[in-house]
Formats: C-alpha cells, structure tokens, sequence
C-alpha cells in the first residue's frame, strides 16, 4: 500500500489505455478533492480522452465512481494479502498492517480513508456506492477476524470489529488533527487486543 496516502488502481499490463487512464485520474481526484466536487469535464480534460470516449467506457459518472471504489477495493485485497504472506507469523502480519496504517496516516497526502469519504458523500444506504464500500469494509473485517483466530484471540470476530474502529479512528483522527497521537492510541489499543490472544 502506497505511504502517500491513497491507492492508486491496479493498472492493466501493456500500457495505460484511455479506460485505464480515466481510472487513475479519478482515483487522484476523487480522493483529494471528493467525489462530487470533480466533474466530468475535468475528468475528461485531464484524462486526456474525448467525451465520447469516456462514455464509451463508462456511461455516467457513477459508473466510473463504482469504478473507482471497486479498484481500490481489489487493490487494498491484493496489498493486504501479500502483506501478511510475507510475514511468518499471523503476529507479525497484523503488526505490518498495523505499521503500514501508521505509515499512510503520516504522509503529506494523506486525506482519510478513501472508503469513508466515499460513503460520507452518499447518504443514501441503499446507493451502489454505499453497498461497494460496504462489501469492502465486510471482506476487511473478515480479513482481520482470520488473523485475530490464527494469533489464539478468543474472540476474533470481535477483535476484528475492535481493530476495523482503532483504524477507522486512527485515519479519521489522523487526518482531522495529529496523526501522531491518533496513531500511537491504535498501536497502543491493538497490541492490548494482541495480549488477549496471550492470556
């Protein structure tokens, strides 16, 4: 996961087609200005596509808004996966998570948690985007709760709900105010959570 605060999407090999290149320039603009605030003109001038082409490939902004959360969603599944099969021990993978979180909160681009400010745009519950988000915050935690059974947490599925808010509140708090304190309250409550699997 990028230490610039936001993950770009998975690129197709072969070059960055106009498809491709709408994508990574959403992903750039969504996440540092938000969603509604970036129009499709913008998105075609600066994607450098016609406007034919990028109805062509995507019919409508919130195609490309789904687009967008989707890519990130398969990226933070790809990262994080490999993240913890680098690692030897289920410990040390949710230690590197952990650490990783803390490295993205402290970069100069950092601007929260994508997933967040993407569900924050869309009150709706029921709007696709909403359900994206939502489906990718479901994987997240089912994720962690393997983790937390591999470590001998008694509870994992509710270590795994506890660590999903300490990393809601570290990004949130990290980027609303001092990303050095909210950081060290989620190692410190996180390595609580990893007594528990000791006890």
């Amino acid at each position: 996961m990028a230490a610039d605060g936001y993950v770009a999407p998975v690129v197709a090999p072969g070059g960055v087609g106009a498809k491709d290149r709408i994508l990574v320039t959403a992903n750039e603009l969504f996440y540092h200005e938000g969603i509604r605030a970036v129009g499709v003109d913008r998105l075609i001038s600066e994607s450098r596509v016609t406007k034919a082409t990028f109805y062509k490939h995507f019919g409508a902004k919130d195609t490309l808004i789904v687009g967008y959360i989707n890519a990130r969603h398969e990226t933070v599944r790809t990262q994080l996966t490999e993240l913890a099969a680098s690692e030897s021990t289920a410990e040390d993978a949710l230690q590197a998570i952990v650490d990783n979180i803390v490295e993205q909160t402290h970069s100069r681009r950092f601007r929260g948690c994508a997933f967040i400010n993407a569900a924050a745009e869309f009150p709706d519950s029921h709007h696709v985007v909403r359900e994206v988000v939502s489906a990718h915050r479901d994987w997240y935690t089912a994720f962690m709760a393997d983790l937390f059974r591999q470590v001998g947490h008694p509870m994992p599925g509710d270590a795994a709900d506890e660590f999903m808010l300490l990393r809601d509140g570290a990004m949130s708090g990290s980027y609303a105010s001092d990303p050095i304190a909210a950081s060290a309250a989620m190692q410190r409550c996180v390595a609580r959570l990893l007594n528990e699997s000791h006890a």
